[in-house]
């Protein structure tokens, strides 16, 4: 085997055959996986001292891989679920780099063999019906950044469309005749079709009559007329939860990111008695076990299950203690 040359031109093949020809990879993918090998590279050039152009495949072997992602953790913050989106990019090169090169078989097996690092699962976070309310009131509406703002929270909350669905939204994407819906294309370019309410479809409605743009153009589109970027919707968000926050004490203490009102959708259908696998594919899930998180989060949801196991003749409802010093032990 070369050893100038191979891993590079390995890279370069895994991106453009590999993921944008055979597998068709999302521009999010591509960009994740961008990122990792950039990440590597960076820690294989000051650790070997070598260009990233004259690194060979045996240098990036099982204990230099597993020094890279204790590095991630350890030197760069990352937590153990960057640490395992890294591994997964690494993983998926090397199953492609073992159709190339079979005769490293039991190089790359020992590659493959390194396992993702386990985690502790939080609960999701998502929004109640009031602070949902406060949010959604919070744009200002005499100007036309407010009315596209509100128009687009609205949409958000309504549908659970990722960020990247939400941007990617095109007039022509829109319809409002009977049956209204929104069409996107979701992670691994699945199109779905998610309905819209009287309520948003009245708004968005209007929202595109005073937008007037052609079928093509972005249904939210920036000051300039270009689609909204990521960050840029981060940052309206953050804008309007502060304003929101003025009105909603609970809010306060609630980190509210694009993905939140994302959660806030699926437990609306949840605690309306949707069932799981309705949910998940007006989320577009791959799975319908992925929709369990939000089943796991919903306390009232609980208490209905423990009041409907409750004895014959038994009280039901949460325990709550009289005294001071038991609520303080209770809660620790």
């Amino acid at each position: 085997m070369s050893s100038n040359g191979n891993f590079p031109a390995l890279v370069e093949a895994f991106f453009t055959d590999r993921l944008m020809r055979q597998r068709q990879a999302s521009p999010h993918t591509i960009a994740s996986y961008r990122d990792s090998f950039r990440l590597l590279i960076d820690y294989a050039e000051r650790r070997l001292k070598k260009s990233p152009s004259n690194l060979d495949l045996e240098d990036l072997d099982a204990p230099f891989l597993v020094a890279f992602l204790d590095h991630l953790e350890d030197e760069r913050g990352n937590g153990a679920r960057t640490r395992n989106l890294r591994l997964t990019a690494i993983h998926s090169f090397f199953r492609y780099v073992a159709f190339q090169k079979p005769d490293r078989s039991s190089f790359i097996q020992r590659i493959l063999a390194i396992p993702s690092k386990r985690f502790a699962r939080r609960l999701i976070a998502f929004l109640s019906r009031p602070e949902i309310e406060a949010l959604l009131s919070a744009p200002d509406r005499t100007t036309w950044r407010g009315r596209r703002d509100h128009a687009l929270l609205t949409v958000a909350i309504q549908t659970g469309l990722r960020v990247s669905e939400l941007i990617g939204l095109r007039c022509e994407d829109v319809i409002l005749g009977p049956g209204a819906h929104v069409r996107c294309q979701g992670k691994g370019r699945k199109e779905r079709s998610t309905p819209l309410g009287k309520r948003p479809r009245a708004i968005l409605q209007a929202w595109l009559r005073e937008r007037a743009g052609h079928p093509s153009d972005p249904v939210f589109p920036s000051s300039r007329g270009g689609a909204l970027s990521r960050d840029a919707v981060e940052d309206l968000l953050a804008k309007h939860v502060a304003t929101a926050r003025k009105a909603c004490p609970t809010l306060k203490n609630k980190r509210v990111s694009p993905h939140v009102t994302r959660h806030s959708t699926a437990m609306q259908l949840l605690q309306a008695g949707v069932d799981r696998s309705v949910i998940a594919l007006w989320l577009g899930h791959e799975s319908v076990e992925t929709t369990q998180i939000y089943i796991d989060a919903d306390l009232a949801l609980k208490q209905k299950v423990v009041e409907k196991a409750a004895p014959p003749g038994a009280r039901t409802g949460r325990f709550r203690p009289a005294d001071r010093l038991l609520a303080f032990l209770t809660s620790l």
